[in-house]
Parts: C-alpha cells; structure tokens; sequence
C-alpha cells in the first residue's frame, strides 16, 4: 500500500490545452464557451470567449474528450497519455503535444424521433374509402400463421377450407362465394391466377408479411375487373425496413418443420433490397380417422423472393423491382402411396390398386414497378408496373392426369394529375397476357387412355390464350373539410378469346357523418374468366368424370355495399369500434359445379337462372382494461343458386354463418402476451347424393402465448383445442377407383389438436 500510494504521488501529471472551432459555409471561426468533456473523469470543462479550455492534472492513461457546441455536431478524441508524450488513438480532433484543437461542423438536420406503441392485430382502417379490414403483423403473430392460407383466423371476414381431402390446397371465401371470385393483389399487383390459383395461398409465408388489407367489394378499376366480392393486397417486408436479419423458426406436433428468414439492407442512401427465403416439410403421415387415406399430404416446398428499391435522394422517380421462385411437392392419398407409382412408366398403382395424389408445382416470376413525378408535390406523376410469372405443373390424381404451364404477363400504365385543390383524375392503359396451356387424361389401365378432346372438351381443358387489353379512368373527389370522399371509375376491356368489349362502372362514396361516425358505401360490376379445373381443383379427386355440358361464358357479377362505423372511448380503448356492414352480390352469369345431376359425372354448365348472395357483418373491438384487448365479429350469409332440375337452393357446401371472440392480455411492457381465439362456424348445405339436408355446426379453439425479449419473441400454442374433425370426409374410402369415391366434400377441418413452438429473432439496424 505505501508502495502504490508513493507511486501515485510521483505519477507524471500533464496539462493539456486547448481550443474549440465550428466550421459553416467555409469559414471557420472559434466556439466561445463550447462544452469539452473527459468522460473517464465524469469531468465538465466551459471554453472561454475565444473558445479556449484547459484540462489540468492528466496523469498518464486513455482518455476519450468530447466538444460540443449548439447547432454544430459533436466531435469525440481518444488519446494517450504516456511518460509526457500524448499520442491520437482514434477521431478527427487535430492532437499535438499537450494541445488539442477541435473543428465542429454545421448540423441543420435534427435528430430522428422514434415513436413507439401499441399495434393493434386487427382493425378497420379509419381511412379507406371502402370497408378495410387490416390484419396488422402483431395479427399475424397471434397464430402459426404458417402461410396465407393460415392468416385469417381471427377474421369472420374470411373463410378458409380445403378444396378436397388429399391435395391439400386451401381455398378461401368473401362474400359466401369461392375465392376465385377474391382479386388477389401483392402490393397492388394482381397475383394467383389460372393455374396459381389452387396452391397460391399456401406459396405466401405469413411471417414475409408486414400487414393484409381485405376490401369487401368492387373498388378500383385500375386494377382489373377481378374484383367480385372484393380485394385482399399483401404488404411485404419492405427493402427500407430497419431490420437486417429476422429469423422464424416452428415446430409441430405433427412432425412439420419450417423456417423463414427475411434481410432488409440499405446498400447506400439510393439502392435498397429485401431478401425472404422459406423451407418447410412435413415429414410423417396421419391418419386420425382410419380410413387408410392421408389427412394431410406430404409437402416439401422452398421459396425464395428478393425485392429492390431504387429511390433518388432529391425525391424524383421511384423504381421497385424483384425475382421470385417457388418449388412445391405433395404426395397425398392411401397411407400405402409413395412417390413414383402415378408414373405411367411404373406399373405399380396399376397392379397394387393404391390411390394416391402427386403434385409437383415450380414458378419463377419478376415484377417492375417505376414512379415518375412530372410535377412539384405529386400533382402529377406517372407509374409504370409490368410482371411476369410462369406456372409449371404437373398431378395426378389416381388415374386421373392434370399438367399444364402458364405464362403470364400484365402491364399498367397510369396517369396521374391533381385537376384542382380537392380533384383528382386518374387515367390508363392495361394488359394482360395469358398462355395458358393444359392436358387433361383419364387412364383406364397402362394401354388405355381418354383425353379432354375425346370427350369434348378441348377448349377449356386443354389450353386457351387469355389477352385482355383495355383502358380506364377514374375521378377522386375529396372535400375541403375531408368528410366527403367520392371515387368514380369507369373501365373497358376487349377479350381476344370471347371477342368482345366489357364496360364496368365502379363507384365509391365515404362521409363522416361526425369525427366518430363513419358511413360508406361502394358498388359495380366484375368480370373474371372460368377455369374450369383450376378454380373447382376438388373434381379431380373423385371417380366421377368431368361433364362440361356447353362452353362457359365469362361470369358477370354486379356487386353493391356499405358499411356504418362508430369510434368510441370506453375503458383503456381510444379507438373502439362498433361496425356493421351489408353486401349484395347477383350474378348476370355463372359456371356452375353439379354433383347432383348424375351419378356418373360432376356436371358443369353456365347459371340457367338466378344466383346471388346477401351478407351481413357486425364487428366490435374494445379495450376494457389495460392492456387486454377484445375483438367479436359475426357474419352471416344467405347464398342461392339456380341448379338444374333442382331450382333455387342454397349453395353447397357454404358456410352460412360464423363468429369469432379474439382476447389478447399483454403483462406490463408486454413481456408476456396470452392470445385466444374461439369461432363458431356454422352448418353448410351437402349435396343430395350425400343425403342433403345441413351439417353441424362446430366450434374451434385457439390458444397461444409468447415471451419476449430484446430481440427475441419464444411463442407456443396448440390449434383445434377441442380436437374437432369431420367424419368420413372422403366418401368410399375403400373403393377409391369407384364411381361413388370422392374426396372433394370438405366442409371442417381434416386434422384435430396440433401443438406447436416457434421463435422469432430481429435484429435492429
């Protein structure tokens, strides 16, 4: 002790000296009573009037000294002090023998505000014009959410099902009718069309997904003339986003496994880009109910998307541009089926009898999206978006043969110009190519064959080229004190397959009644062409044979709306919601799926008569404690159709009504957040050769909770707590080459309880 106490004593001690300059507009000048500070010593030093400043008694060490001056950046030094010498370690102050000398440089830019909340899961946005209900990616995370197909659980907006018990391809509902009738969009591109359309929903990972917006009803013809029932848009990971690696990996219990990694980079202060890649398998077969078929396929898929953003600093053209990729393998049917034995070279389904499904699906496609403004402020500006996607696929369904490929092109162009304070007007030029092409065979035995054209139908089974090109325009008014909103548009289209020119009107109208009270509504016409197989993919998993009894015709729907929402505080909730909603969709034409009309065909013809929908919707969202949110809705549809020889009857197989009770509870800074979700969905109409009448009603249970830490989210839950399934969901089961087998009459789910455990990690730029 007295020995460290003497050498302390004699330490050398130095005295540095000093002095503070600012630099603006090339001049450079002293910074009269700038702040220095030594921060191993906690010490504060005031610089005189000519910027000047002492810091007595340094004994040898590493010192770091910061100058700072308002309005000027802050400059930091780390020197060394040893045996009298003072040596530079790291920084930009001018360092010589006992003398520092500091050049502060002009700041005019202010600090960023980041500003944090709470995001709600689901929630009707306040703004849209159209009723829109948004699944944020906080809703996303309340469930799996594995995919698309997987994220609108917590949504009676939505119904999602299964178009037959051994492909596994997802099909959705809006409206009361089939998703076919939904324009699918990726950021405002129209997606999952033709031969996409089956699988497209299972293609789109949940976690590569910031938000999903569901518009009930026709909106905007800048689009396409798609929109039926409505329109959902994905929003992706952007290139911007301030997270350079997030991980997703999950878990079940019915040995399926997946990861997804998503990378959002900033190269510099122009070029931007967003990387996503997904894998996922299902490694073990199921059989729950025993009926010897595979309640969920085996499915290997691998998914890549990368996406770029070019975006000029003094704020001119805007250029989007990516690739993206898809592999996607499904062996499904008898537990006895392996892969290969559908192979016509393979005499192996020939001789063992087994029935079983191969799916193999690939694409490959890239989008380019250019914004160009002519005018200061956005008052005028152009916008270029061309894609292209090409489609491979190739199944097999028992004896039954379905391949084909799909290239696709579409192209917009728009104009846009601000005419006047509050009047908008928007106008272009759209296209679309399609080349579809499509082989279609029943095999009898090895030698023996029927293809589409021997049984008539050639045409919409075997390939068609879709081209559509058309012009539109559309007038936004917005009223100076924003509580009128009216959006008119107009659209013509000429198809080169049915020759023909299709004018569509669209128009749609918001007013706040008050700041609270919102009232909406929107309606016209929708055009869309029928896929006779890929929009109906459940007859090719039946022992029936396709009858198209005449040409099918485009389907032609007119679809009108609104939707009355009031805001309200009660309890902790700002924005509670109270929202009720009416839609009514009549269709001029449509194909029509017959399963009654003959014992030996699934029957398809064009509506001899009347179809149309009605649907009702109510949906509250409240907060009435801290931090534990509550969302109820509750939809109901009443579907009719004409069928032959039948007359008007409710549409099979649709559900007619179903409720859903969202609870979330977070603990204080949401360390811990507990989500559950119960729904009730009600009975379907069964065809008559299945014994007509209704099915039951069923409820499901959701459940999950999650623990966050700094950057890291572990979440587990279990899905179908009450462990629900539909019995013999596949007719026949025993004689599946029969007439009578058929798998395409699903209504509830196919698997019961599933446990699973994930994670989530984010890295912050």
């Amino acid at each position: 002790m007295l020995f460290l106490g003497a050498t302390s004593l004699f330490a050398q001690k130095q005295e540095i000296h000093g002095k503070v300059f600012t630099i603006s507009n090339g001049e450079k000048a002293p910074a009269p009573y700038a702040a220095v500070i030594v921060l191993e010593k906690s010490k504060f030093h005031e610089c005189n009037e000519k910027g000047e400043f002492t810091l007595p008694d340094l004994q040898d060490g590493i010192y770091t000294i910061t100058a700072s001056y308002v309005g000027f950046a802050s400059d930091t030094i780390c020197l060394e002090i040893k045996d009298g010498t003072t040596t530079t370690l790291a920084g930009n102050g001018n360092v010589t023998p006992n003398n520092i000398e500091f050049t502060l440089k002009s700041n005019t830019e202010l600090d960023a505000l980041v500003v944090t909340g709470k995001q709600a899961g689901n929630y009707l946005s306040k703004s849209a014009n159209i009723k829109t209900e948004v699944i944020s990616s906080a809703g996303l995370c309340k469930m799996a959410c594995c995919s698309l197909a997987e994220s609108f659980e917590n949504s009676a907006s939505v119904t999602v099902g299964f178009s037959d018990a051994v492909s596994g391809a997802r099909q959705i509902r809006l409206l009361g009718l089939s998703g076919t009738y939904t324009q699918m969009l990726d950021e405002t591109r129209p997606v999952m069309k033709g031969l996409a359309s089956p699988f497209g929903l299972d293609y789109i990972p949940g976690q590569w997904l910031e938000s999903i917006q569901i518009g009930k009803g026709p909106s905007s013809v800048i689009n396409g003339l798609d929109a039926i029932t409505g329109q959902i848009n994905l929003e992706h990971r952007k290139p911007t986003a301030e997270n350079p690696l997030f991980v997703n990996l999950f878990v079940n219990s019915n040995a399926r496994g997946e990861a997804n990694i998503a990378s959002s980079l900033q190269l510099n202060d122009k070029w931007y880009t967003v990387i996503m890649a997904h894998a996922s398998k299902d490694t073990k077969k199921h059989d729950m109910n025993n009926d010897g078929f595979r309640d969920d396929p085996l499915k290997t898929q691998l998914n890549f998307d990368n996406r770029w953003l070019y975006q000029s600093p003094s704020g001119g053209a805007q250029i989007r541009f990516g690739i993206k990729g898809i592999l996607d393998t499904r062996i499904g049917g008898q537990m006895d089926f392996k892969k290969g034995m559908n192979d016509l070279s393979s005499r192996s389904r020939f001789t063992s009898g087994v029935w079983g499904s191969q799916i193999e699906n690939s694409t490959l496609g890239g989008y380019l999206k250019v914004g160009i403004p002519l005018a200061n402020e956005g008052e005028t500006n152009i916008a270029i978006i061309a894609d292209y996607s090409y489609y491979d696929m190739k199944s097999s369904f028992g004896n039954k043969y379905f391949n084909g490929y799909q290239n696709m092109g579409w192209f917009n162009l728009i104009s846009q110009n601000r005419i006047a304070p509050g009047h908008k007007l928007s106008a272009g030029l759209n296209a679309e190519l399609n080349d579809i092409h499509q082989d279609y065979k029943v095999h009898i035995s090895r030698e023996e064959s029927y293809s589409a054209t021997e049984m008539g139908s050639a045409y919409e089974l075997c390939g068609r080229n879709d081209n559509i090109a058309g012009g539109f325009a559309e007038y936004t008014y917005d009223s100076p004190n924003e509580k009128l909103s009216i959006i008119a548009g107009i659209r013509a289209d000429y198809h080169s397959q049915y020759k023909q020119w299709w004018f569509a009107p669209r128009v749609t109208f918001k007013y706040s009644i008050t700041d609270k009270l919102i009232l909406r509504a929107n309606g016209g016409r929708g055009i869309k062409s029928a896929n006779v197989v890929t929009d109906n993919l459940g007859i090719l998993s039946s022992g029936r044979q396709i009858n198209l009894e005449e040409e099918a015709r485009m389907e032609d729907a007119w679809t009108f709306g609104g939707n009355l929402t009031q805001y309200f505080k009660l309890g902790y909730g700002e924005e509670s919601y109270f929202s009720i909603d009416y839609f009514h969709t009549n269709f001029s034409n449509q194909l029509i799926v017959d399963w009654d009309k003959s014992q030996e065909f699934v029957s398809l013809y064009n509506c001899h008569g009347k179809s149309f929908t009605n649907t009702w919707q109510a949906d509250l969202s409240l907060e009435p404690v801290e931090r534990l949110t509550a969302a109820l809705t509750f939809r109901y549809t009443s579907a009719k159709v004409d069928m032959d020889g039948q007359g008007l009857v409710d549409r099979p197989l649709m559900s007619k009504y179903k409720g859903v009770l969202n609870l979330q509870y977070a603990t204080n800074l949401q360390k811990w957040i507990f989500d559950f979700t119960a729904q009730m969905n009600g009975p379907v109409s069964k065809p008559q050769f299945i014994g007509g009448g209704e099915s039951n009603r069923y409820g499901m249970l959701y459940f999950q909770v999650t623990k966050k830490f700094r950057g890291l989210d572990l979440y587990a839950g279990v899905e179908n707590i009450t462990d629900y399934t539909q019995k013999e969901p596949i007719i026949d089961a025993a004689n599946p080459y029969s007439w009578d087998f058929n798998a395409a009459m699903v209504w509830a789910p196919l698997m019961g309880r599933m446990y699973y455990f994930g994670l989530r990690l984010t890295l912050w730029r």
